[in-house]
C-alpha cells in the first residue's frame, strides 16, 4: 500500500528536505528540516509531497490576497486532497503559516515551475487545483483571477492556455473549442479524432499510471468533465452523434 503524504510528514517516511521556501514552510511546522550527516540536503523529493505542499503554499497566499477567510480555502483544498480528520489540524496550520511567510507567492511558484518544468500537464494540475479553491466561494474574483494568471505566467504558460485552463472553471460566455484546443475551422472528422485524443491524455488513469497522488487524479477527473462538456457543446451545435 501506498504510504499517504501525511504519513510521509509525520516522521522519517518522507526521508529528505524539500529544500527552497517550500521546505522551509514544512520545517516551519514540522519544526524541523531534515538533512543528511553531511548537512546537504537528502535526494530528490517525492513528488507527491511537492504536489501537495505547493498546492497549500499558492492557496494560502491567493487566500491572503483577496482576504477569503483561510477556512473556506482549506475546506476546498480538503475537497480535493485526501485529508484524515486527524490531519485538518496540520493543514490548518500550514496554510496560516504560508499566508504569514515573507516569501511571497511568486517563490513557491518558481520552485513548482522549476520542478516540474518538464511536466507541463502536472503544472497544470496545479492550476486547477488552485481554480477550484478560488471557487470555494461559488465564484472567482478579480483578485484571484489575476493572482493565477501572475502563477501561470510563472510556469511559462502562455496567456491563450491560461485562458483555456480558466474557461473550464469561470462562468462567462466561454468557448467550448477553447477548452478543447480545437479550431472552429476543423472537420466532423478531425474534431472527433481531436476530442478522442484530448480524452486520452486527460484521462484519470494516466495520473495513476505515472504515479502521482490522488489529488492529482481528482484534479483530472474534473478536467476531463470539463472536457467533455465542452465537446458535448460542440457535438450538439454541429448535431453530431
Amino acid at each position: 500500500m501506498i504510504q499517504s503524504i501525511w504519513g510521509k510528514l509525520s516522521g522519517a517516511g518522507i526521508g529528505l528536505a524539500l529544500g527552497g521556501p517550500i521546505g522551509a514552510l514544512l520545517g516551519g511546522v514540522a519544526g524541523h528540516v531534515l538533512i543528511d550527516r553531511e548537512g546537504a540536503l537528502f535526494g530528490k523529493p517525492p513528488r507527491d509531497v511537492l504536489f501537495t505542499m505547493g498546492l497549500v503554499a499558492l492557496a494560502a497566499k491567493m487566500a491572503k490576497a483577496d482576504g477569503v477567510v483561510v477556512d473556506v480555502e482549506v475546506k476546498a483544498f480538503e475537497q480535493i486532497v485526501e485529508v484524515p480528520e486527524s490531519e485538518h489540524a496540520r493543514v490548518q496550520s500550514l496554510f496560516e503559516l504560508a499566508m504569514q511567510t515573507s516569501d511571497g507567492f511568486e517563490s513557491y511558484a518558481r520552485q513548482i515551475g522549476t520542478e516540474f518544468k518538464d511536466e507541463p500537464a502536472l503544472l497544470e494540475d496545479v492550476l486547477d487545483g488552485l481554480f477550484h479553491i478560488a471557487k470555494a466561494d461559488e465564484a472567482v474574483h478579480e483578485a484571484e483571477y489575476v493572482y493565477l494568471k501572475s502563477v501561470a505566467t510563472i510556469f511559462a504558460f502562455s496567456e491563450t492556455d491560461f485562458e483555456r485552463i480558466a474557461a473550464r472553471h469561470v462562468r462567462r460566455a466561454d468557448d467550448p473549442y477553447l477548452i478543447l484546443k480545437a479550431d472552429r475551422s476543423m472537420s466532423d472528422e478531425e474534431l472527433k479524432r481531436h476530442y478522442r485524443r484530448m480524452v486520452a491524455e486527460n484521462h484519470p488513469d494516466r495520473e495513476i499510471a505515472r504515479g502521482l497522488p490522488p489529488e492529482a487524479v481528482k484534479i483530472a477527473t474534473e478536467r476531463l468533465a470539463a472536457i467533455n462538456a465542452a465537446w458535448e457543446r460542440i457535438a450538439s451545435e454541429r448535431n453530431l452523434r
